[in-house]
């Protein structure tokens, strides 16, 4: 408790630290301005209905950082944006010259594909704005619009993902962590408060015994968050001894950490983002008469969070997205050929393409680890859901995951910045 009080201590006395930590807050509130401002045309009555246990739109409000909840202009969210970082990521594998860009022209390189993403953002923006509003006119949400307050709002909600994914940048250039993981947290962490009165009107005293359980799961569930996400595996490093006229230089030992989960709360937020895609279809498409696109739209509608089905491909996406996350971040090749030009190597492996081979195999085991962990603690919500009848577990563990793992890495990040001002 006392380093805690010292590491706010030092940030709050740093200037520069201090300036970072309220700009975050800064850009917090105007993030959660913006979802106050509804779109027009909104039948309150009927979006409250159409919301409540509603797990689809309750997932996508995640996303929307709250924004859905009352159809404000940032309804979309950060999740185009989401979406296109996974697609131009899955192009880096297909694509020799997107590769290229990534990971051997440095920064240049990066910014380079961080404005590809940007510019794919906009039309995926469109076409997920024009479904979703093309729901909720079918719901009678959107009510008496004509062609024009049709185009107006798809034109307002595209502007206002595109703006709140200028706010996720500047949080990240000029604040502290990583800006659309902040934005996601500050919108599950705005609904705690409607979320706890809920529980408190809801509360039935026969049901004590089921809540200490919910509450003992909970608790496990964070600790298993906090263990992998933290849990390293040291690999030892020893740099060679070089003479350089009359001195002896190197020949220290050090070890290099590789993380069981290098790719933290990524793979939850890009497999809920695919799974949505499904179902946001089968809703767009059931507003048809059509025979055959009823049935497609029922089929896809039917995958919901109450399947089996669901629980699996979550499961399997999270588990994969650990693996393409880690290999598209991590390059043991360059790590590798940087150990050598300083003059560095693993006792007992040659250095160069074995040495990379080396550190590839011990990565791929301990993420196989990281992996399955990760993937089983987002579906034990779903289990606890089917053993127990309540529907609301799952969005409650999905939200758990994503806040620990935020919070873990903005602890990293205020750490890091400490240490390199008392360095």
């Amino acid at each position: 408790m006392q380093n805690f009080l010292n590491k706010i201590k030092l940030v709050w006395t740093d200037v520069t630290l201090r300036k970072r930590v309220l700009f975050v807050f800064l850009a917090l509130i105007v993030f959660r301005l913006l979802a106050a401002i509804p779109i027009p045309g909104i039948d309150t009555l009927e979006l409250n209905r159409f919301l409540f246990n509603n797990q689809f739109f309750g997932i996508l409000n995640i996303f929307s950082g709250g924004g859905l909840s009352n159809l404000s202009i940032i309804m979309l969210g950060v999740g185009p944006y989401i979406t296109g970082s996974i697609i131009m990521q899955l192009l880096t594998i297909m694509v020799p010259a997107l590769k290229r860009i990534y990971h051997e022209e440095g920064e240049a390189g990066r910014k380079r594909f961080t404005q590809y993403s940007r510019l794919l953002t906009v039309p995926l923006a469109a076409i997920q704005g024009f479904a979703l509003l093309a729901i909720l006119e079918s719901q009678n949400i959107l009510v008496n619009l004509t062609i024009f307050d049709r185009v107006t709002n798809l034109i307002i909600v595209v502007a206002g993902s595109i703006l709140l994914m200028w706010v996720g940048e500047l949080i990240s250039e000029f604040g502290i962590g990583n800006g659309v993981s902040l934005i996601i947290f500050a919108g599950i962490v705005s609904g705690l408060p409607s979320t706890i009165s809920q529980l408190l009107f809801t509360f039935d005293v026969s049901q004590i015994p089921l809540y200490l359980v919910f509450a003992v799961v909970g608790l496990i569930v964070i600790a298993g968050i906090v263990l992998v996400t933290e849990a390293e595996r040291p690999i030892p490093v020893t740099y060679a001894k070089r003479v350089r006229g009359l001195k002896m230089y190197g020949g220290g030992s050090t070890y290099l950490p590789l993380r069981v989960n290098q790719a933290g709360v990524i793979p939850i937020i890009f497999a809920l983002s695919i799974l949505l895609f499904p179902q946001m279809i089968g809703t767009f498409l059931s507003r048809f008469s059509n025979v055959i696109l009823v049935k497609i739209s029922q089929v896809l509608i039917s995958f919901t969070q109450t399947s089996f089905l669901y629980a699996v491909f979550y499961f399997i996406l999270v588990f994969l997205f650990t693996y393409f996350y880690t290999a598209v971040t991590f390059d043991p090749e360059a790590l590798s050929v940087n150990l050598q030009k300083n003059g560095a190597f693993i006792p007992g492996i040659r250095p160069g393409a074995s040495t990379s081979d080396y550190i590839s195999k011990v990565l791929s085991r301990i993420t196989l680890l990281g992996a399955a962990f990760l993937g089983f603690i987002a579906i034990l919500p779903l289990i606890m859901q089917y053993l127990t009848g309540i529907t609301t577990l799952a969005l409650g563990g999905t939200s758990i995951l994503i806040v620990v793992s935020v919070v873990l890495d903005l602890m990293k990040k205020v750490d890091s910045q400490i240490s390199m001002r008392e360095y």
